[in-house]
């Protein structure tokens, strides 16, 4: 099933839609202006990501981008066109960026994992993109960069996605000189999961969503919830809030499900509770 997201200042879908059994694939779609982060697709990769939250069809979510690229980051000529407003582009600028850091947050929150399948360049918010989702699969000549530097705009809101994948001397060099990151070096760096052949990027996200996509649902959700609460947490406040998780977490059915098919040796069957 594929669908499209529209808006009515372009002929062109913003954002393509497909399932894939219990797989949804988003594919931003502005390829001509390399996917950047125009207002409206920043919104409509934020009601997709809800939905898709929401759905109980839905076992994970892979997040591509229209070849050439998978996001420039923000559209600069969209926000340059916004200096000649009354207040020099004050409040739109706002809007913006603040859409965009709920969309980042949205990616994070949901209850299903989000995987990057990257091909092309990931740059500025489109690499913050990449640092928001759970899992990364980049193709060999993929490309990462936080370059705001270069045109007097420091990346400072990527710089909270990519400060929280990378070690902080990795998130200030790429932040302070701006130049681009290579697949492999994104790798070491702890940006990227996985670099396959450009060909094969989306198989390759497509094989992980359908391994993840055959675990206990809540057992995922809950998981990631709990990672990321975690890690905003002191040591012996982690320990605390996720003893709490696995007490709970043994209580759901699908622990009980699980557990007993592991003792009896056979394949459990999830019901998500």
């Amino acid at each position: 099933m594929t669908t499209t997201t529209q808006t009515p200042d372009t002929p062109e879908p913003l954002l393509l839609t497909e399932r894939r059994g219990k797989i949804s694939i988003l594919t931003m779609n502005r390829a001509r202006a390399r996917n950047s982060l125009s207002l409206g697709l920043i919104a409509a990769l934020h009601d997709a990501i809800a939905a898709d939250g929401g759905n109980r069809e839905v076992a994970a979510i892979v997040l591509a981008g229209a070849p050439p690229a998978f996001s420039a980051g923000h559209d600069l000529k969209e926000l340059t066109a916004h200096r000649t407003d009354a207040d020099r582009g004050r409040a739109f600028f706002d809007q913006t960026m603040r859409a965009c850091a709920a969309l980042m947050q949205a990616v994070v929150a949901c209850p299903k994992p989000v995987i990057a399948a990257v091909g092309g360049i990931a740059t500025a918010a489109g690499c913050q993109l990449v640092a928001s989702c759970d899992l990364t699969v980049a193709g060999d000549r993929a490309q990462f960069a936080t370059p705001g530097v270069n045109i007097g705009l420091f990346c400072s809101t990527p710089m909270v996605a990519l400060s929280r994948n990378v070690s902080r001397k990795a998130a200030m060099e790429m932040l302070l000189l701006g130049d681009m990151v290579d697949a492999t070096r994104a790798r070491e760096l702890g940006l990227v999961n996985w670099v396959v052949p450009d060909a094969e990027v989306l198989p390759a996200a497509l094989e992980v969503a359908g391994r993840i996509a055959a675990k206990s649902p809540l057992t995922v959700a809950i998981g990631k919830k709990a990672f990321y609460a975690q890690g905003e947490m002191p040591l012996a406040a982690a320990y605390d809030y996720t003893a709490q998780v696995m007490v709970e977490n043994m209580l759901a059915r699908d622990a009980e499900e699980g557990i007993g098919a592991f003792i009896e040796k056979r394949t459990p069957e999830w019901m998500g509770t």
